[in-house]
């Protein structure tokens, strides 16, 4: 007996030919998926969001309302993408031709540039995002930021341009900030001396931190 939860699409949204909605996967009002776009099982696309063509997105994502996903970027399982993300593609883009005598195609060319959202990773309300970035595993983006440049893993990245200020647990939590001239400082109540090796306070996980650089120990 089958007793996967069924794809819901609200009557609304638009679904275009060749794309793939996982089992558990709910579609809200006014959706518009382009062809051939992949999205994995028990994801949840938020009302007025547009996903483009050939965009491929994991198991377990949240998208929020209004958020755009440009062709190019894939988003691996258990991403969270919050209201009104936007994603682009392209450096420098144009309308038309050089001449202005033709509208430039809105294909893919040598100046469409890849992305990828790895595991884990949250996108903060009104983020932009860059074009031929890598936002790395359980990374945190903070709301309104501008991303300019890959986020490292467990970073906490904010600002416009977004600047590293600290680590996360993968829970969420804030486990380390980073201090001036990059010494690490912790977010807990100091120690004497900083330890590389951090613990959560919330789910028990263990970092080793060192000039930036966040390495899981142990999962909680």
């Amino acid at each position: 007996m089958n007793t996967a939860p069924p794809t819901r699409i609200h009557p609304t949204a638009i679904v275009e030919e060749g794309v793939r909605l996982g089992k558990g996967t709910s579609v809200w009002d006014n959706v518009h998926i382009r062809r051939d776009a992949q999205i994995g099982d028990d994801c949840i696309i938020g009302g007025k969001s547009t996903i483009a063509y050939g965009v491929a997105i994991g198991n377990r994502v949240k998208i929020n309302s209004y958020v755009y996903i440009c062709h190019g970027v894939t988003i691996e399982d258990g991403v969270m993408i919050s209201a009104a993300v936007v994603f682009t593609n392209d450096r420098f883009p144009r309308a038309a031709t050089s001449d202005l005598s033709q509208l430039r195609s809105s294909d893919p060319d040598e100046h469409t540039l890849p992305t990828i959202v790895r595991c884990g990773a949250t996108i903060g309300a009104r983020a932009t995002i860059g074009p031929g970035l890598e936002i790395g595993a359980f990374a945190m983006i903070g709301m309104g930021s501008v991303v300019t440049r890959s986020v490292e893993p467990f970073h906490l990245v904010v600002g416009n341009p977004a600047r590293a200020v600290g680590a996360v647990c993968r829970c969420g939590e804030p486990i380390y900030r980073f201090g001036q001239a990059d010494v690490p400082v912790q977010l807990a109540p100091p120690a004497a001396a900083p330890s590389p090796m951090i613990t959560c306070s919330t789910c028990h996980a263990k970092y080793h931190i060192m000039d930036q650089a966040v390495h899981e120990v142990s999962s909680g």
